[in-house]
């Protein structure tokens, strides 16, 4: 009798806790986001409706699917909003440019006026937190800026800072020099029959800002770092395969052979760089190390503060590698791409870099701030084809937007894309390349100060954004004192993300040598 009793109490336990459970997991799934739903159309926001378990996954997912089955663009068309962003694009015409959509259970709020996001980014930013990356995009960049928060990111940033003053960038141009020339050395033997060579930019110009990264995070250890870096480039690839594939929650845990190597490479890049530090530590402590690379500063932070550990030297190099290369290569990519399609603006940037540079001098670190007309072109490439279309934030509390009450987890999804190509901000003419628009300046180039956020605003803005874009004019002065370029005929146009913004298809351009005394047409 006493058994019986026993086992009626642990069956009622069992349905307790089910249905405890079942109550919970109503309540997450179905009522929370029904009643977040409700709260948000009382204020006038709608969004395509919630669906239970899977928000509008499976919608964003069929709508990204046909628009990236439709043809490449023109080679000369920049309304790439349809194609890249293309749910944003599709609900914003139904539901205005602010409006709810669902990623699973959890509420995401479309903000795109330039003012609400001020209060996003600067002066209300208190109140929001950088929302946690995707599983594989976490392994990638580690637990360094890119990921931390509050008082430590607080820590990190002000460790690494000096790294990225300008002027102490500006001691790395004779390193960025002889690795561009040695690129073009070897385009130039390449178009020894003809003068004309195709190149696929792409890679090489991957490789050439890695080359730089490495100095930058590595210095004097540039080889142990070149090393740890191949490793998690090929970490990278696996990971921009999984992006091209149907996500499923918890498939990263599974055995599979693309797991496997993954998992196998952050073993490897994790104790390559542990060992890389505890060899530079020693030397550091033997020589009193002076060096500003972000291995020194962070390995002198170590020995003077016990808040930075090895883990922490782990994440940021990771970090650094992962935002900084394909950053600056994209823009580096996108940039040369748009002065193919636009050769009058290509001789006026030569023109330009000859006056000041002359045929064959390289530019000084002078120079390279006098280059008024490149620092257009590339803020009209950033504006047009920044590196990520969106960011997200999350408010920590129940916070007033704008008007707008936003109950606490929210997150707000900026579309970054959407703000550069706003014709209501940029003009009519805002989905075509115009650098002129910058030739008084970033401040001065919209109708909204805010309307330019290629690398995101206020404290968190992107801090290598010294180094992208002193590597990217500095490239493409020295390209266009040698070479003139233009589109190749196999090239396609179909801009398209996987984690950043990339030519889908590659981007193959014709390469013509320049003698010191002619004058290119076109």
């Amino acid at each position: 009798m006493k058994e019986e009793v026993l086992s009626c109490i642990k069956l009622a336990c069992l349905c307790f806790s089910a249905l405890f459970l079942l109550l919970k997991l109503g309540l997450v799934l179905w009522w929370r986001p029904r009643k977040i739903q409700l709260h948000f159309s009382k204020q006038g926001i709608r969004g395509p409706p919630y669906r239970f378990f899977i928000g509008n996954v499976r919608e964003i997912v069929d709508i990204m699917l046909r628009a990236s089955s439709q043809p490449p663009l023109t080679p000369f068309s920049h309304n790439i909003l349809p194609r890249v962003f293309s749910f944003y694009h599709h609900w914003k015409k139904i539901y205005g440019a602010t409006f709810l959509i669902w990623f699973g259970p959890t509420v995401r709020l479309t903000v795109s006026d330039p003012d609400l996001i001020r209060e996003i980014f600067s002066s209300k930013s208190d109140s929001y937190e950088k929302n946690e990356a995707p599983p594989l995009v976490r392994q990638l960049e580690g637990k360094g800026l890119l990921s931390l928060k509050g008082q430590k990111w607080a820590h990190h940033r002000k460790i690494i800072s000096p790294t990225f003053h300008m002027e102490n960038l500006k001691l790395l141009i004779p390193v960025m020099e002889t690795s561009v020339v040695e690129m073009l050395d070897r385009w130039s033997a390449m178009a020894e029959n003809g003068g004309e060579v195709e190149i696929e930019v792409v890679e090489w110009f991957q490789n050439l800002t890695e080359d730089v990264i490495t100095r930058t995070a590595f210095g004097r250890s540039y080889e142990d770092g070149k090393a740890i870096f191949r490793l998690q480039a090929q970490q990278m690839l696996l990971a921009a395969d999984a992006f091209q594939k149907v996500f499923i929650p918890g498939y990263r845990f599974f055995p599979t052979r693309r797991n496997i190597n993954s998992w196998r490479l952050d073993k490897r890049i994790r104790r390559s760089l542990v060992r890389v530090i505890e060899k530079r530590r020693e030397e550091e402590e033997e020589g009193g190390g002076t060096a500003k690379d972000l291995l020194g500063l962070m390995i002198r932070a170590a020995r003077t503060t016990k808040d930075v550990t090895v883990e922490d030297i782990v994440g940021e190099c990771k970090s650094f590698f992962f935002a900084g290369k394909h950053t600056t290569s994209n823009l580096l990519t996108w940039t040369t791409i748009l002065l193919a399609m636009h050769p009058h603006w290509q001789i006026q940037a030569r023109d330009q870099v000859l006056s000041l540079c002359g045929a064959r001098d390289l530019p000084s670190k002078d120079d390279v701030s006098r280059l008024h007309k490149l620092s257009m072109i590339v803020n009209e490439s950033l504006r047009l084809y920044p590196p990520t279309i969106a960011t997200i934030r999350r408010a920590k509390t129940d916070v007033e937007l704008g008007g707008y009450k936003i109950p606490g987890g929210t997150e707000l999804l900026i579309p970054i894309l959407a703000v550069h190509h706003d014709r209501s901000i940029w003009g009519n003419d805002a989905n075509e390349f115009n650098p002129g628009r910058f030739s008084d300046g970033v401040a001065s180039a919209a109708k909204h100060p805010v309307a330019f956020i290629p690398f995101g605003l206020g404290v968190r803005t992107c801090i290598g954004q010294n180094l992208a874009v002193l590597q990217t004019k500095l490239a493409l002065a020295i390209i266009l004192q040698r070479f003139s370029f233009t589109l190749s005929p196999r090239y396609q146009h179909a801009p398209t993300v996987q984690m950043l913004l990339y030519p889908q298809h590659g981007a193959p351009i014709m390469f013509r040598r320049l003698s010191a005394s002619s004058d290119q047409t076109f």
